[in-house]
């Protein structure tokens, strides 16, 4: 591969980010000095240095105020993030993050790299694509294209045992829910239907046991306000209970000298059931069971239908999650892939591909919203000046193009602004709007109501 070619590709995760190369016929991740994961911390030390990774996630619990975690959560939206003594925007954050794994990856292949794949969850907006975009751009990457986390880790899965089949990719990450059906046909790969919650992941899990270590506390203090250090403490115990919970019955929580109570130290104590975790954990968890329901409606299929379940993201070690899969499917699904790294692997075998390189797969995408404008019509029985007219159809396969003649709306008008919405909405104003332009030099024509 040409020094010009090199693009690696980098799964920008809620929790963790790793960045991996298609080398001499096989992906590799790439270890940094923080090994093949870099949890996605970003923080300032005493003297104002950028802590990227593990050293920022070690002090989190000792200067939570000056350490960020879970920024892909904030990704499109306005919210700044102080840091320090100034403000940062997410896309900011983020290719902090990204620039990190661009210098490991730069050490580990000895020459500039300087494009990438970049994935992101299936359901997340156009807004929030942009602002990936944007954060690579930042870190001094040309973003050659971004795929989807289900769609990354099923091009790894696909080259290990090829045959034509229906796979349901089930992706539960620390911030984020993807599921998506796939079509496998010798060494075409096509996405049929994704459905998924981008406010949904490991990081749900972690506030209902941070909950019950909270009340805990103050069950026996009589403390319902913690202080920043205390609190930061009991999600990172959270957190650790957690994972522990993923391989064992019970998981122990031991933080000594959390707070001071009337002048004396105390020290949180207590055991964790899986039983109980599972419980708490189970109204999420179905939350995701109806999102499979959607995605196997929208694709026109019934789980009979499915011949693999695909397990991505973290979150998906937890023992109950696999249990409610098998039981829904009869089967149990496949995890024999590392599922933090797969999504990264996939998108190496995309930018390879992309490079020129010969991967024997052809992947084909789709969009997982509507996209369209607005006109004048009917919502909901009603005259609307904002009704949606739908152009591209949610699960249509990309690239797509679709064109559609509108009317004016009044006699003589000599121009239109044209707004472009992202949604399912019937009022286009409920849906989100991802552009606008405007059509100028209209010949002065009578208005024509009826758009077609």
């Amino acid at each position: 591969m040409k020094q010009s070619e090199i693009i690696v590709g980098i799964d920008l995760g809620t929790t963790n980010s790793e960045v991996a190369v298609y080398e001499n016929g096989s992906v590799t991740v790439i270890e940094g000095e923080d090994g093949k994961i870099l949890p996605s911390y970003v923080g300032l030390d005493d003297t104002g240095e950028l802590l990227v990774g593990v050293a920022a996630r070690n002090q989190y619990v000792v200067y939570p105020e000056r350490t960020v975690k879970s920024v892909k959560r904030m990704m499109g939206t306005p919210e700044n993030i102080r840091l320090g003594d100034r403000d940062y925007t997410p896309q900011e954050i983020s290719a902090m993050i990204l620039r990190k794994l661009k210098n490991s990856a730069e050490k580990y292949l000895g020459r500039p790299v300087k494009k990438a794949v970049i994935t992101v969850p299936a359901f997340f907006s156009d807004i929030q694509r942009q602002a990936t975009r944007e954060a690579g751009e930042i870190a001094g990457l040309e973003v050659v294209k971004m795929i989807n986390e289900p769609t990354a880790a099923t091009l790894v899965y696909e080259s290990s045992n090829k045959s034509n089949k229906k796979v349901l990719v089930y992706d539960l990450g620390g911030g984020t829910f993807d599921v998506s059906v796939v079509m496998i046909e010798d060494d075409v790969i096509e996405v049929v239907a994704s459905h998924g919650n981008n406010a949904l992941g490991g990081d749900d899990f972690d506030a209902l046991l941070e909950k019950v270590l909270r009340e805990r506390v103050a069950e026996e203090t009589g403390i319902q306000e913690l202080d920043i250090q205390a609190l930061a403490r009991i999600r990172r115990a959270a957190e650790d209970a957690k994972k522990q919970l993923s391989f064992k019955p019970f998981a122990k929580v031991e933080e000594e000298y959390l707070l001071q109570v009337d002048g004396a130290p105390y020290h949180l104590n207590m055991e964790l059931a899986r039983h109980d975790y599972e419980e708490m954990i189970t109204p999420l968890v179905e939350e995701t069971m109806d999102g499979v329901h959607v995605v196997l409606r929208d694709a026109d299929m019934v789980m009979a239908d499915i011949d693999e379940v695909l397990l991505v993201g973290g979150s998906t070690r937890t023992p109950l999650v696999q249990e409610r899969l098998e039981k829904e499917f009869g089967f149990a699904p496949r995890h024999e892939l590392d599922p933090e790294l797969c999504v990264s692997c996939g998108a190496a075998l995309q930018g390879a591909m992309i490079g020129g390189l010969e991967v024997r797969a052809i992947l084909v995408d789709i969009t997982p919203y509507t996209f369209g404008t607005s006109a004048i019509g009917e919502v909901d029985g009603a005259f609307s000046l904002t009704a949606f007219v739908p152009l591209i159809k949610k699960n249509t396969p990309i690239p797509v193009t679709r064109s559609e003649v509108f009317f004016t709306a009044v006699d003589g008008q000599k121009e239109v602004e044209v707004k472009v919405y992202q949604g399912e909405a019937a009022d286009a104003l409920d849906n989100i709007e991802v552009g606008r332009f405007r059509v100028t030099g209209l010949q002065p024509l009578p208005a024509a109501m009826k758009s077609s």
